[in-house]
């Protein structure tokens, strides 16, 4: 199997150059659907990452529990909006042109968390990043094998994003068994459910089921709460920013400037005392080595 190395000169090629004349709306507005009553820091960190990754617009809904907690830490650049209900997501995403959503962060794992998620599934034609919360709720529904319906049959256009334990969640392998195969069964699960997969570790692995990437950055010391989160966001960022085909080149583009923002960030604060929040100020130092 052909794997493909994901480099700066590559990024630099799929991110497209901006238009002197654009506005806002031209780099997106992604919905980051995020946080529950202890884990309000998901929201603010998956916002963060998108702001740091060239959204044009970024809106956190969060349960109300936690909207005072959040507005308090988010950047200011972003906007929150109160979680109630898929209907009332549904409406907002309409009415504010959503272009895509970052979807699980801290959201929970509760019944209600499960029906939002799959509801947006079924529902929302949207291009849709899942971490954490969101593919354990996946996790839970019926497969036939490593095929779930949920996925395949999904009207969003899906960019799934496990750590090893999760994809083992998914596929039923043991993690040591994803360890010794982990090409092949990323591969043949973004095939088989339509979706596109980045499967995060050391050289995380980014895969349509057609090509498959392997990330060249990234360090030991981003094995650390809230990392993922930023990384949704970034991926959320970048659809509305890249060439086609948006997913993959998406993922590809996002998991390398994550990377490459933790070495920076490893570097002026060492791989023992990095944080999430520092992978994402570190963002526009990245940003500035692939981006004309």
């Amino acid at each position: 199997m052909k794997i493909n190395k994901i480099t700066a000169r590559l990024v630099s090629s799929l991110i497209k150059p901006r238009n002197k004349n654009a506005h806002k709306n031209d780099f997106g507005h992604v919905l980051v659907i995020a946080g529950s009553k202890t884990m309000s820091g998901a929201a603010v960190l998956a916002a963060g990452g998108a702001l740091r990754a060239g959204a044009g617009l970024v809106t956190a809904a969060v349960p109300a529990e936690i909207f005072d907690a959040t507005a308090r830490r988010i950047m200011p650049e972003a906007m929150i909006a109160q979680r109630s209900g898929f209907e009332s997501l549904r409406k907002y995403i309409s009415k504010r042109k959503i272009s895509s959503i970052a979807l699980g962060p801290g959201l929970g794992l509760n019944e209600s968390a499960k029906s939002l998620v799959l509801k947006i599934l079924k529902y929302i034609d949207l291009p849709v990043v899942l971490d954490a919360d969101a593919i354990s709720c996946v996790a839970k529904t019926a497969r036939t094998g490593i095929v779930f319906p949920v996925l395949k049959k999904a009207r969003a256009k899906l960019v799934l994003t496990p750590h090893a334990g999760e994809f083992s969640r998914l596929t039923g392998f043991s993690t040591a068994e994803i360890a010794k195969n982990r090409a092949a069964l990323a591969k043949d699960f973004a095939e088989k459910n339509n979706v596109t997969l980045v499967l995060k570790g050391n050289a995380s692995l980014v895969t349509d089921g057609k090509i498959v990437r392997v990330n060249t950055t990234g360090n030991p010391g981003m094995a650390t709460a809230g990392a993922g989160d930023v990384l949704t966001g970034i991926i959320a960022a970048l659809i509305k920013q890249v060439k086609e085909p948006l997913l993959p080149n998406a993922a590809a583009a996002g998991v390398f400037l994550h990377g490459l923002a933790g070495d920076i960030a490893a570097r002026e604060k060492t791989e023992l005392a990095l944080t999430a929040g520092d992978i994402a100020e570190a963002f526009p130092r990245a940003a500035r080595k692939v981006t004309r």
